[in-house]
């Protein structure tokens, strides 16, 4: 038998299991090819970017790792990313730092960059059918430090000032030019290594250069601002903490970004979800893997991810979360790396989307727990691999493992001659 036509055989099944709990399977399928990740351009080069600056990385940013055929110019980066595409059912996104700029070889600092700079990605995403987002970069610089729109120098603040006012009207510009909102997110590294003294005064400066980037709107963007429990060399503090951030965001109705390696580890972030919606309009997601801290694993199907995606899903949420990947491992093929990553992700929602919700609102409405946990238990077993599939099949896209084959020969043909 084709292995197309028992593709289709083991879908029908599952559909009929699927709709016996009440669930339709089509209607989940529909909804995925909906769901576009974000994906991140800097897993193609370890965070390198295109500054021609030369300085090593910084920030508490580490990748890890030296497996060959990493990308070194944006041709490279563009190449990776539509091979990546390749792989991947429905439509996605590319989320861009702002030192990935054509700079065309010429040194253009940061609180300089222009919508110019990335015309080109505008035009190469157009081209490929790829909406974009953006990030202002705070790290690897040597006006960087350890802080920098907390910075006690008012210069070194107000240059990391105009860096993301800038980084927000190119934003703007891919947004406009697109058709569609371009998220900007703004992260900063800003903290101590030691005991730390003045914390009020440093978060009240970053407040006042938030308030200051955040006064110019935007027509084309959706703002987002990243918390972080602590980054390496500044482990102590962190001026844009969980509740720095929470309170920004609630103030100014944006977006806050919610990274899975972001806080204790402990602490899982599907249980913020449903408290966020409540006090801002929208979130953004950074779906990444921390093995006992933010270490930026790549994101595989865990209990972490899958929570993640049952909360939204439960929420009615899928239209007011913006969903990216945020993970640079440099120890294996960078291309698997993504395609693992972003399957895994999409494999978590498709769960939550064949969850057969309301059977099981229906046991907690009646206070029927042991039905309730029989059905959560029991739903893990059913047959959403077989529907996913299905979804690979119909974009036209590899099935299962077949994937790994693929990229074995774009490593062969492409990245191994780098």
């Amino acid at each position: 038998m084709k292995k197309d036509v028992q593709i289709e055989i083991n879908y029908q099944t599952a559909k009929e299991r699927y709709a016996a709990l009440g669930v339709d399977a089509e209607s989940a399928l529909a909804q995925l090819q909906n769901i576009s990740l974000s994906l991140h351009c800097w897993q193609t080069d370890d965070v390198t970017g295109f500054e021609n600056s030369g300085g090593s990385l910084s920030g508490g940013i580490q990748a890890t790792g030296n497996y060959p055929g990493k990308a070194r110019t944006i041709d490279e980066v563009r190449q990776d990313i539509e091979k990546v595409k390749s792989l991947l059912g429905g439509n996605h996104r590319l989320s861009l730092h702002a030192i990935y700029g054509d700079f065309g070889g010429k040194k253009v600092d940061r609180d300089q960059i222009e919508p110019e700079h990335f015309q080109s990605w505008i035009d190469w995403a157009k081209d490929v059918n790829m909406k974009l987002d953006f990030n202002s970069s705070s790290f690897s610089h040597p006006k960087s430090g350890d802080q920098t729109l907390s910075h006690r120098d008012k210069g070194i603040r107000d240059f990391w000032i105009e860096h993301t006012i800038r980084s927000r009207r190119i934003a703007d510009e891919m947004g406009s030019q697109q058709g569609s909102k371009a998220c900007h997110n703004l992260w900063v590294h800003d903290g101590q290594k030691d005991l730390t003294v003045d914390r009020f005064l440093y978060r009240s400066l970053l407040k006042d250069s938030l308030d200051k980037i955040f006064s110019k709107k935007f027509q084309h963007v959706k703002d987002g601002v990243e918390c972080k429990l602590f980054g390496t060399g500044l482990e102590s503090f962190t001026a844009g903490s969980h509740e720095f951030y929470m309170g920004f965001a609630i103030q100014n109705q944006i977006m806050a970004t919610l990274d899975l390696g972001h806080f204790h580890p402990t602490e899982e972030i599907f249980d913020k979800i449903s408290s966020f919606l409540l006090y801002v309009p929208e979130l953004l997601l950074h779906v990444s893997r921390p093995v006992r801290w933010d270490s930026d694993h790549v994101v595989i199907l865990n209990e972490s991810v899958a929570m993640l995606a049952q909360e939204i899903t439960r929420a009615n949420a899928l239209g007011r979360v913006n969903i990216g990947l945020d993970y640079f491992d440099a120890s294996i093929n960078r291309i698997g790396a993504y395609v693992i990553g972003a399957r895994a992700t999409q494999k978590a929602f498709l769960q939550a989307l064949l969850e057969p919700i309301e059977k099981l609102r229906a046991y907690e409405a009646n206070e029927q727990y042991f039905q309730r946990l029989a059905l959560l238990e029991e739903a893990k077993a059913l047959p959403w691999n077989d529907v996913y599939d299905y979804f690979c099949l119909k974009n036209n896209v590899a099935v299962g493992v077949d994937y790994i084959a693929e990229i074995e020969t774009y490593e062969k043909a492409v990245t191994s001659k780098r």
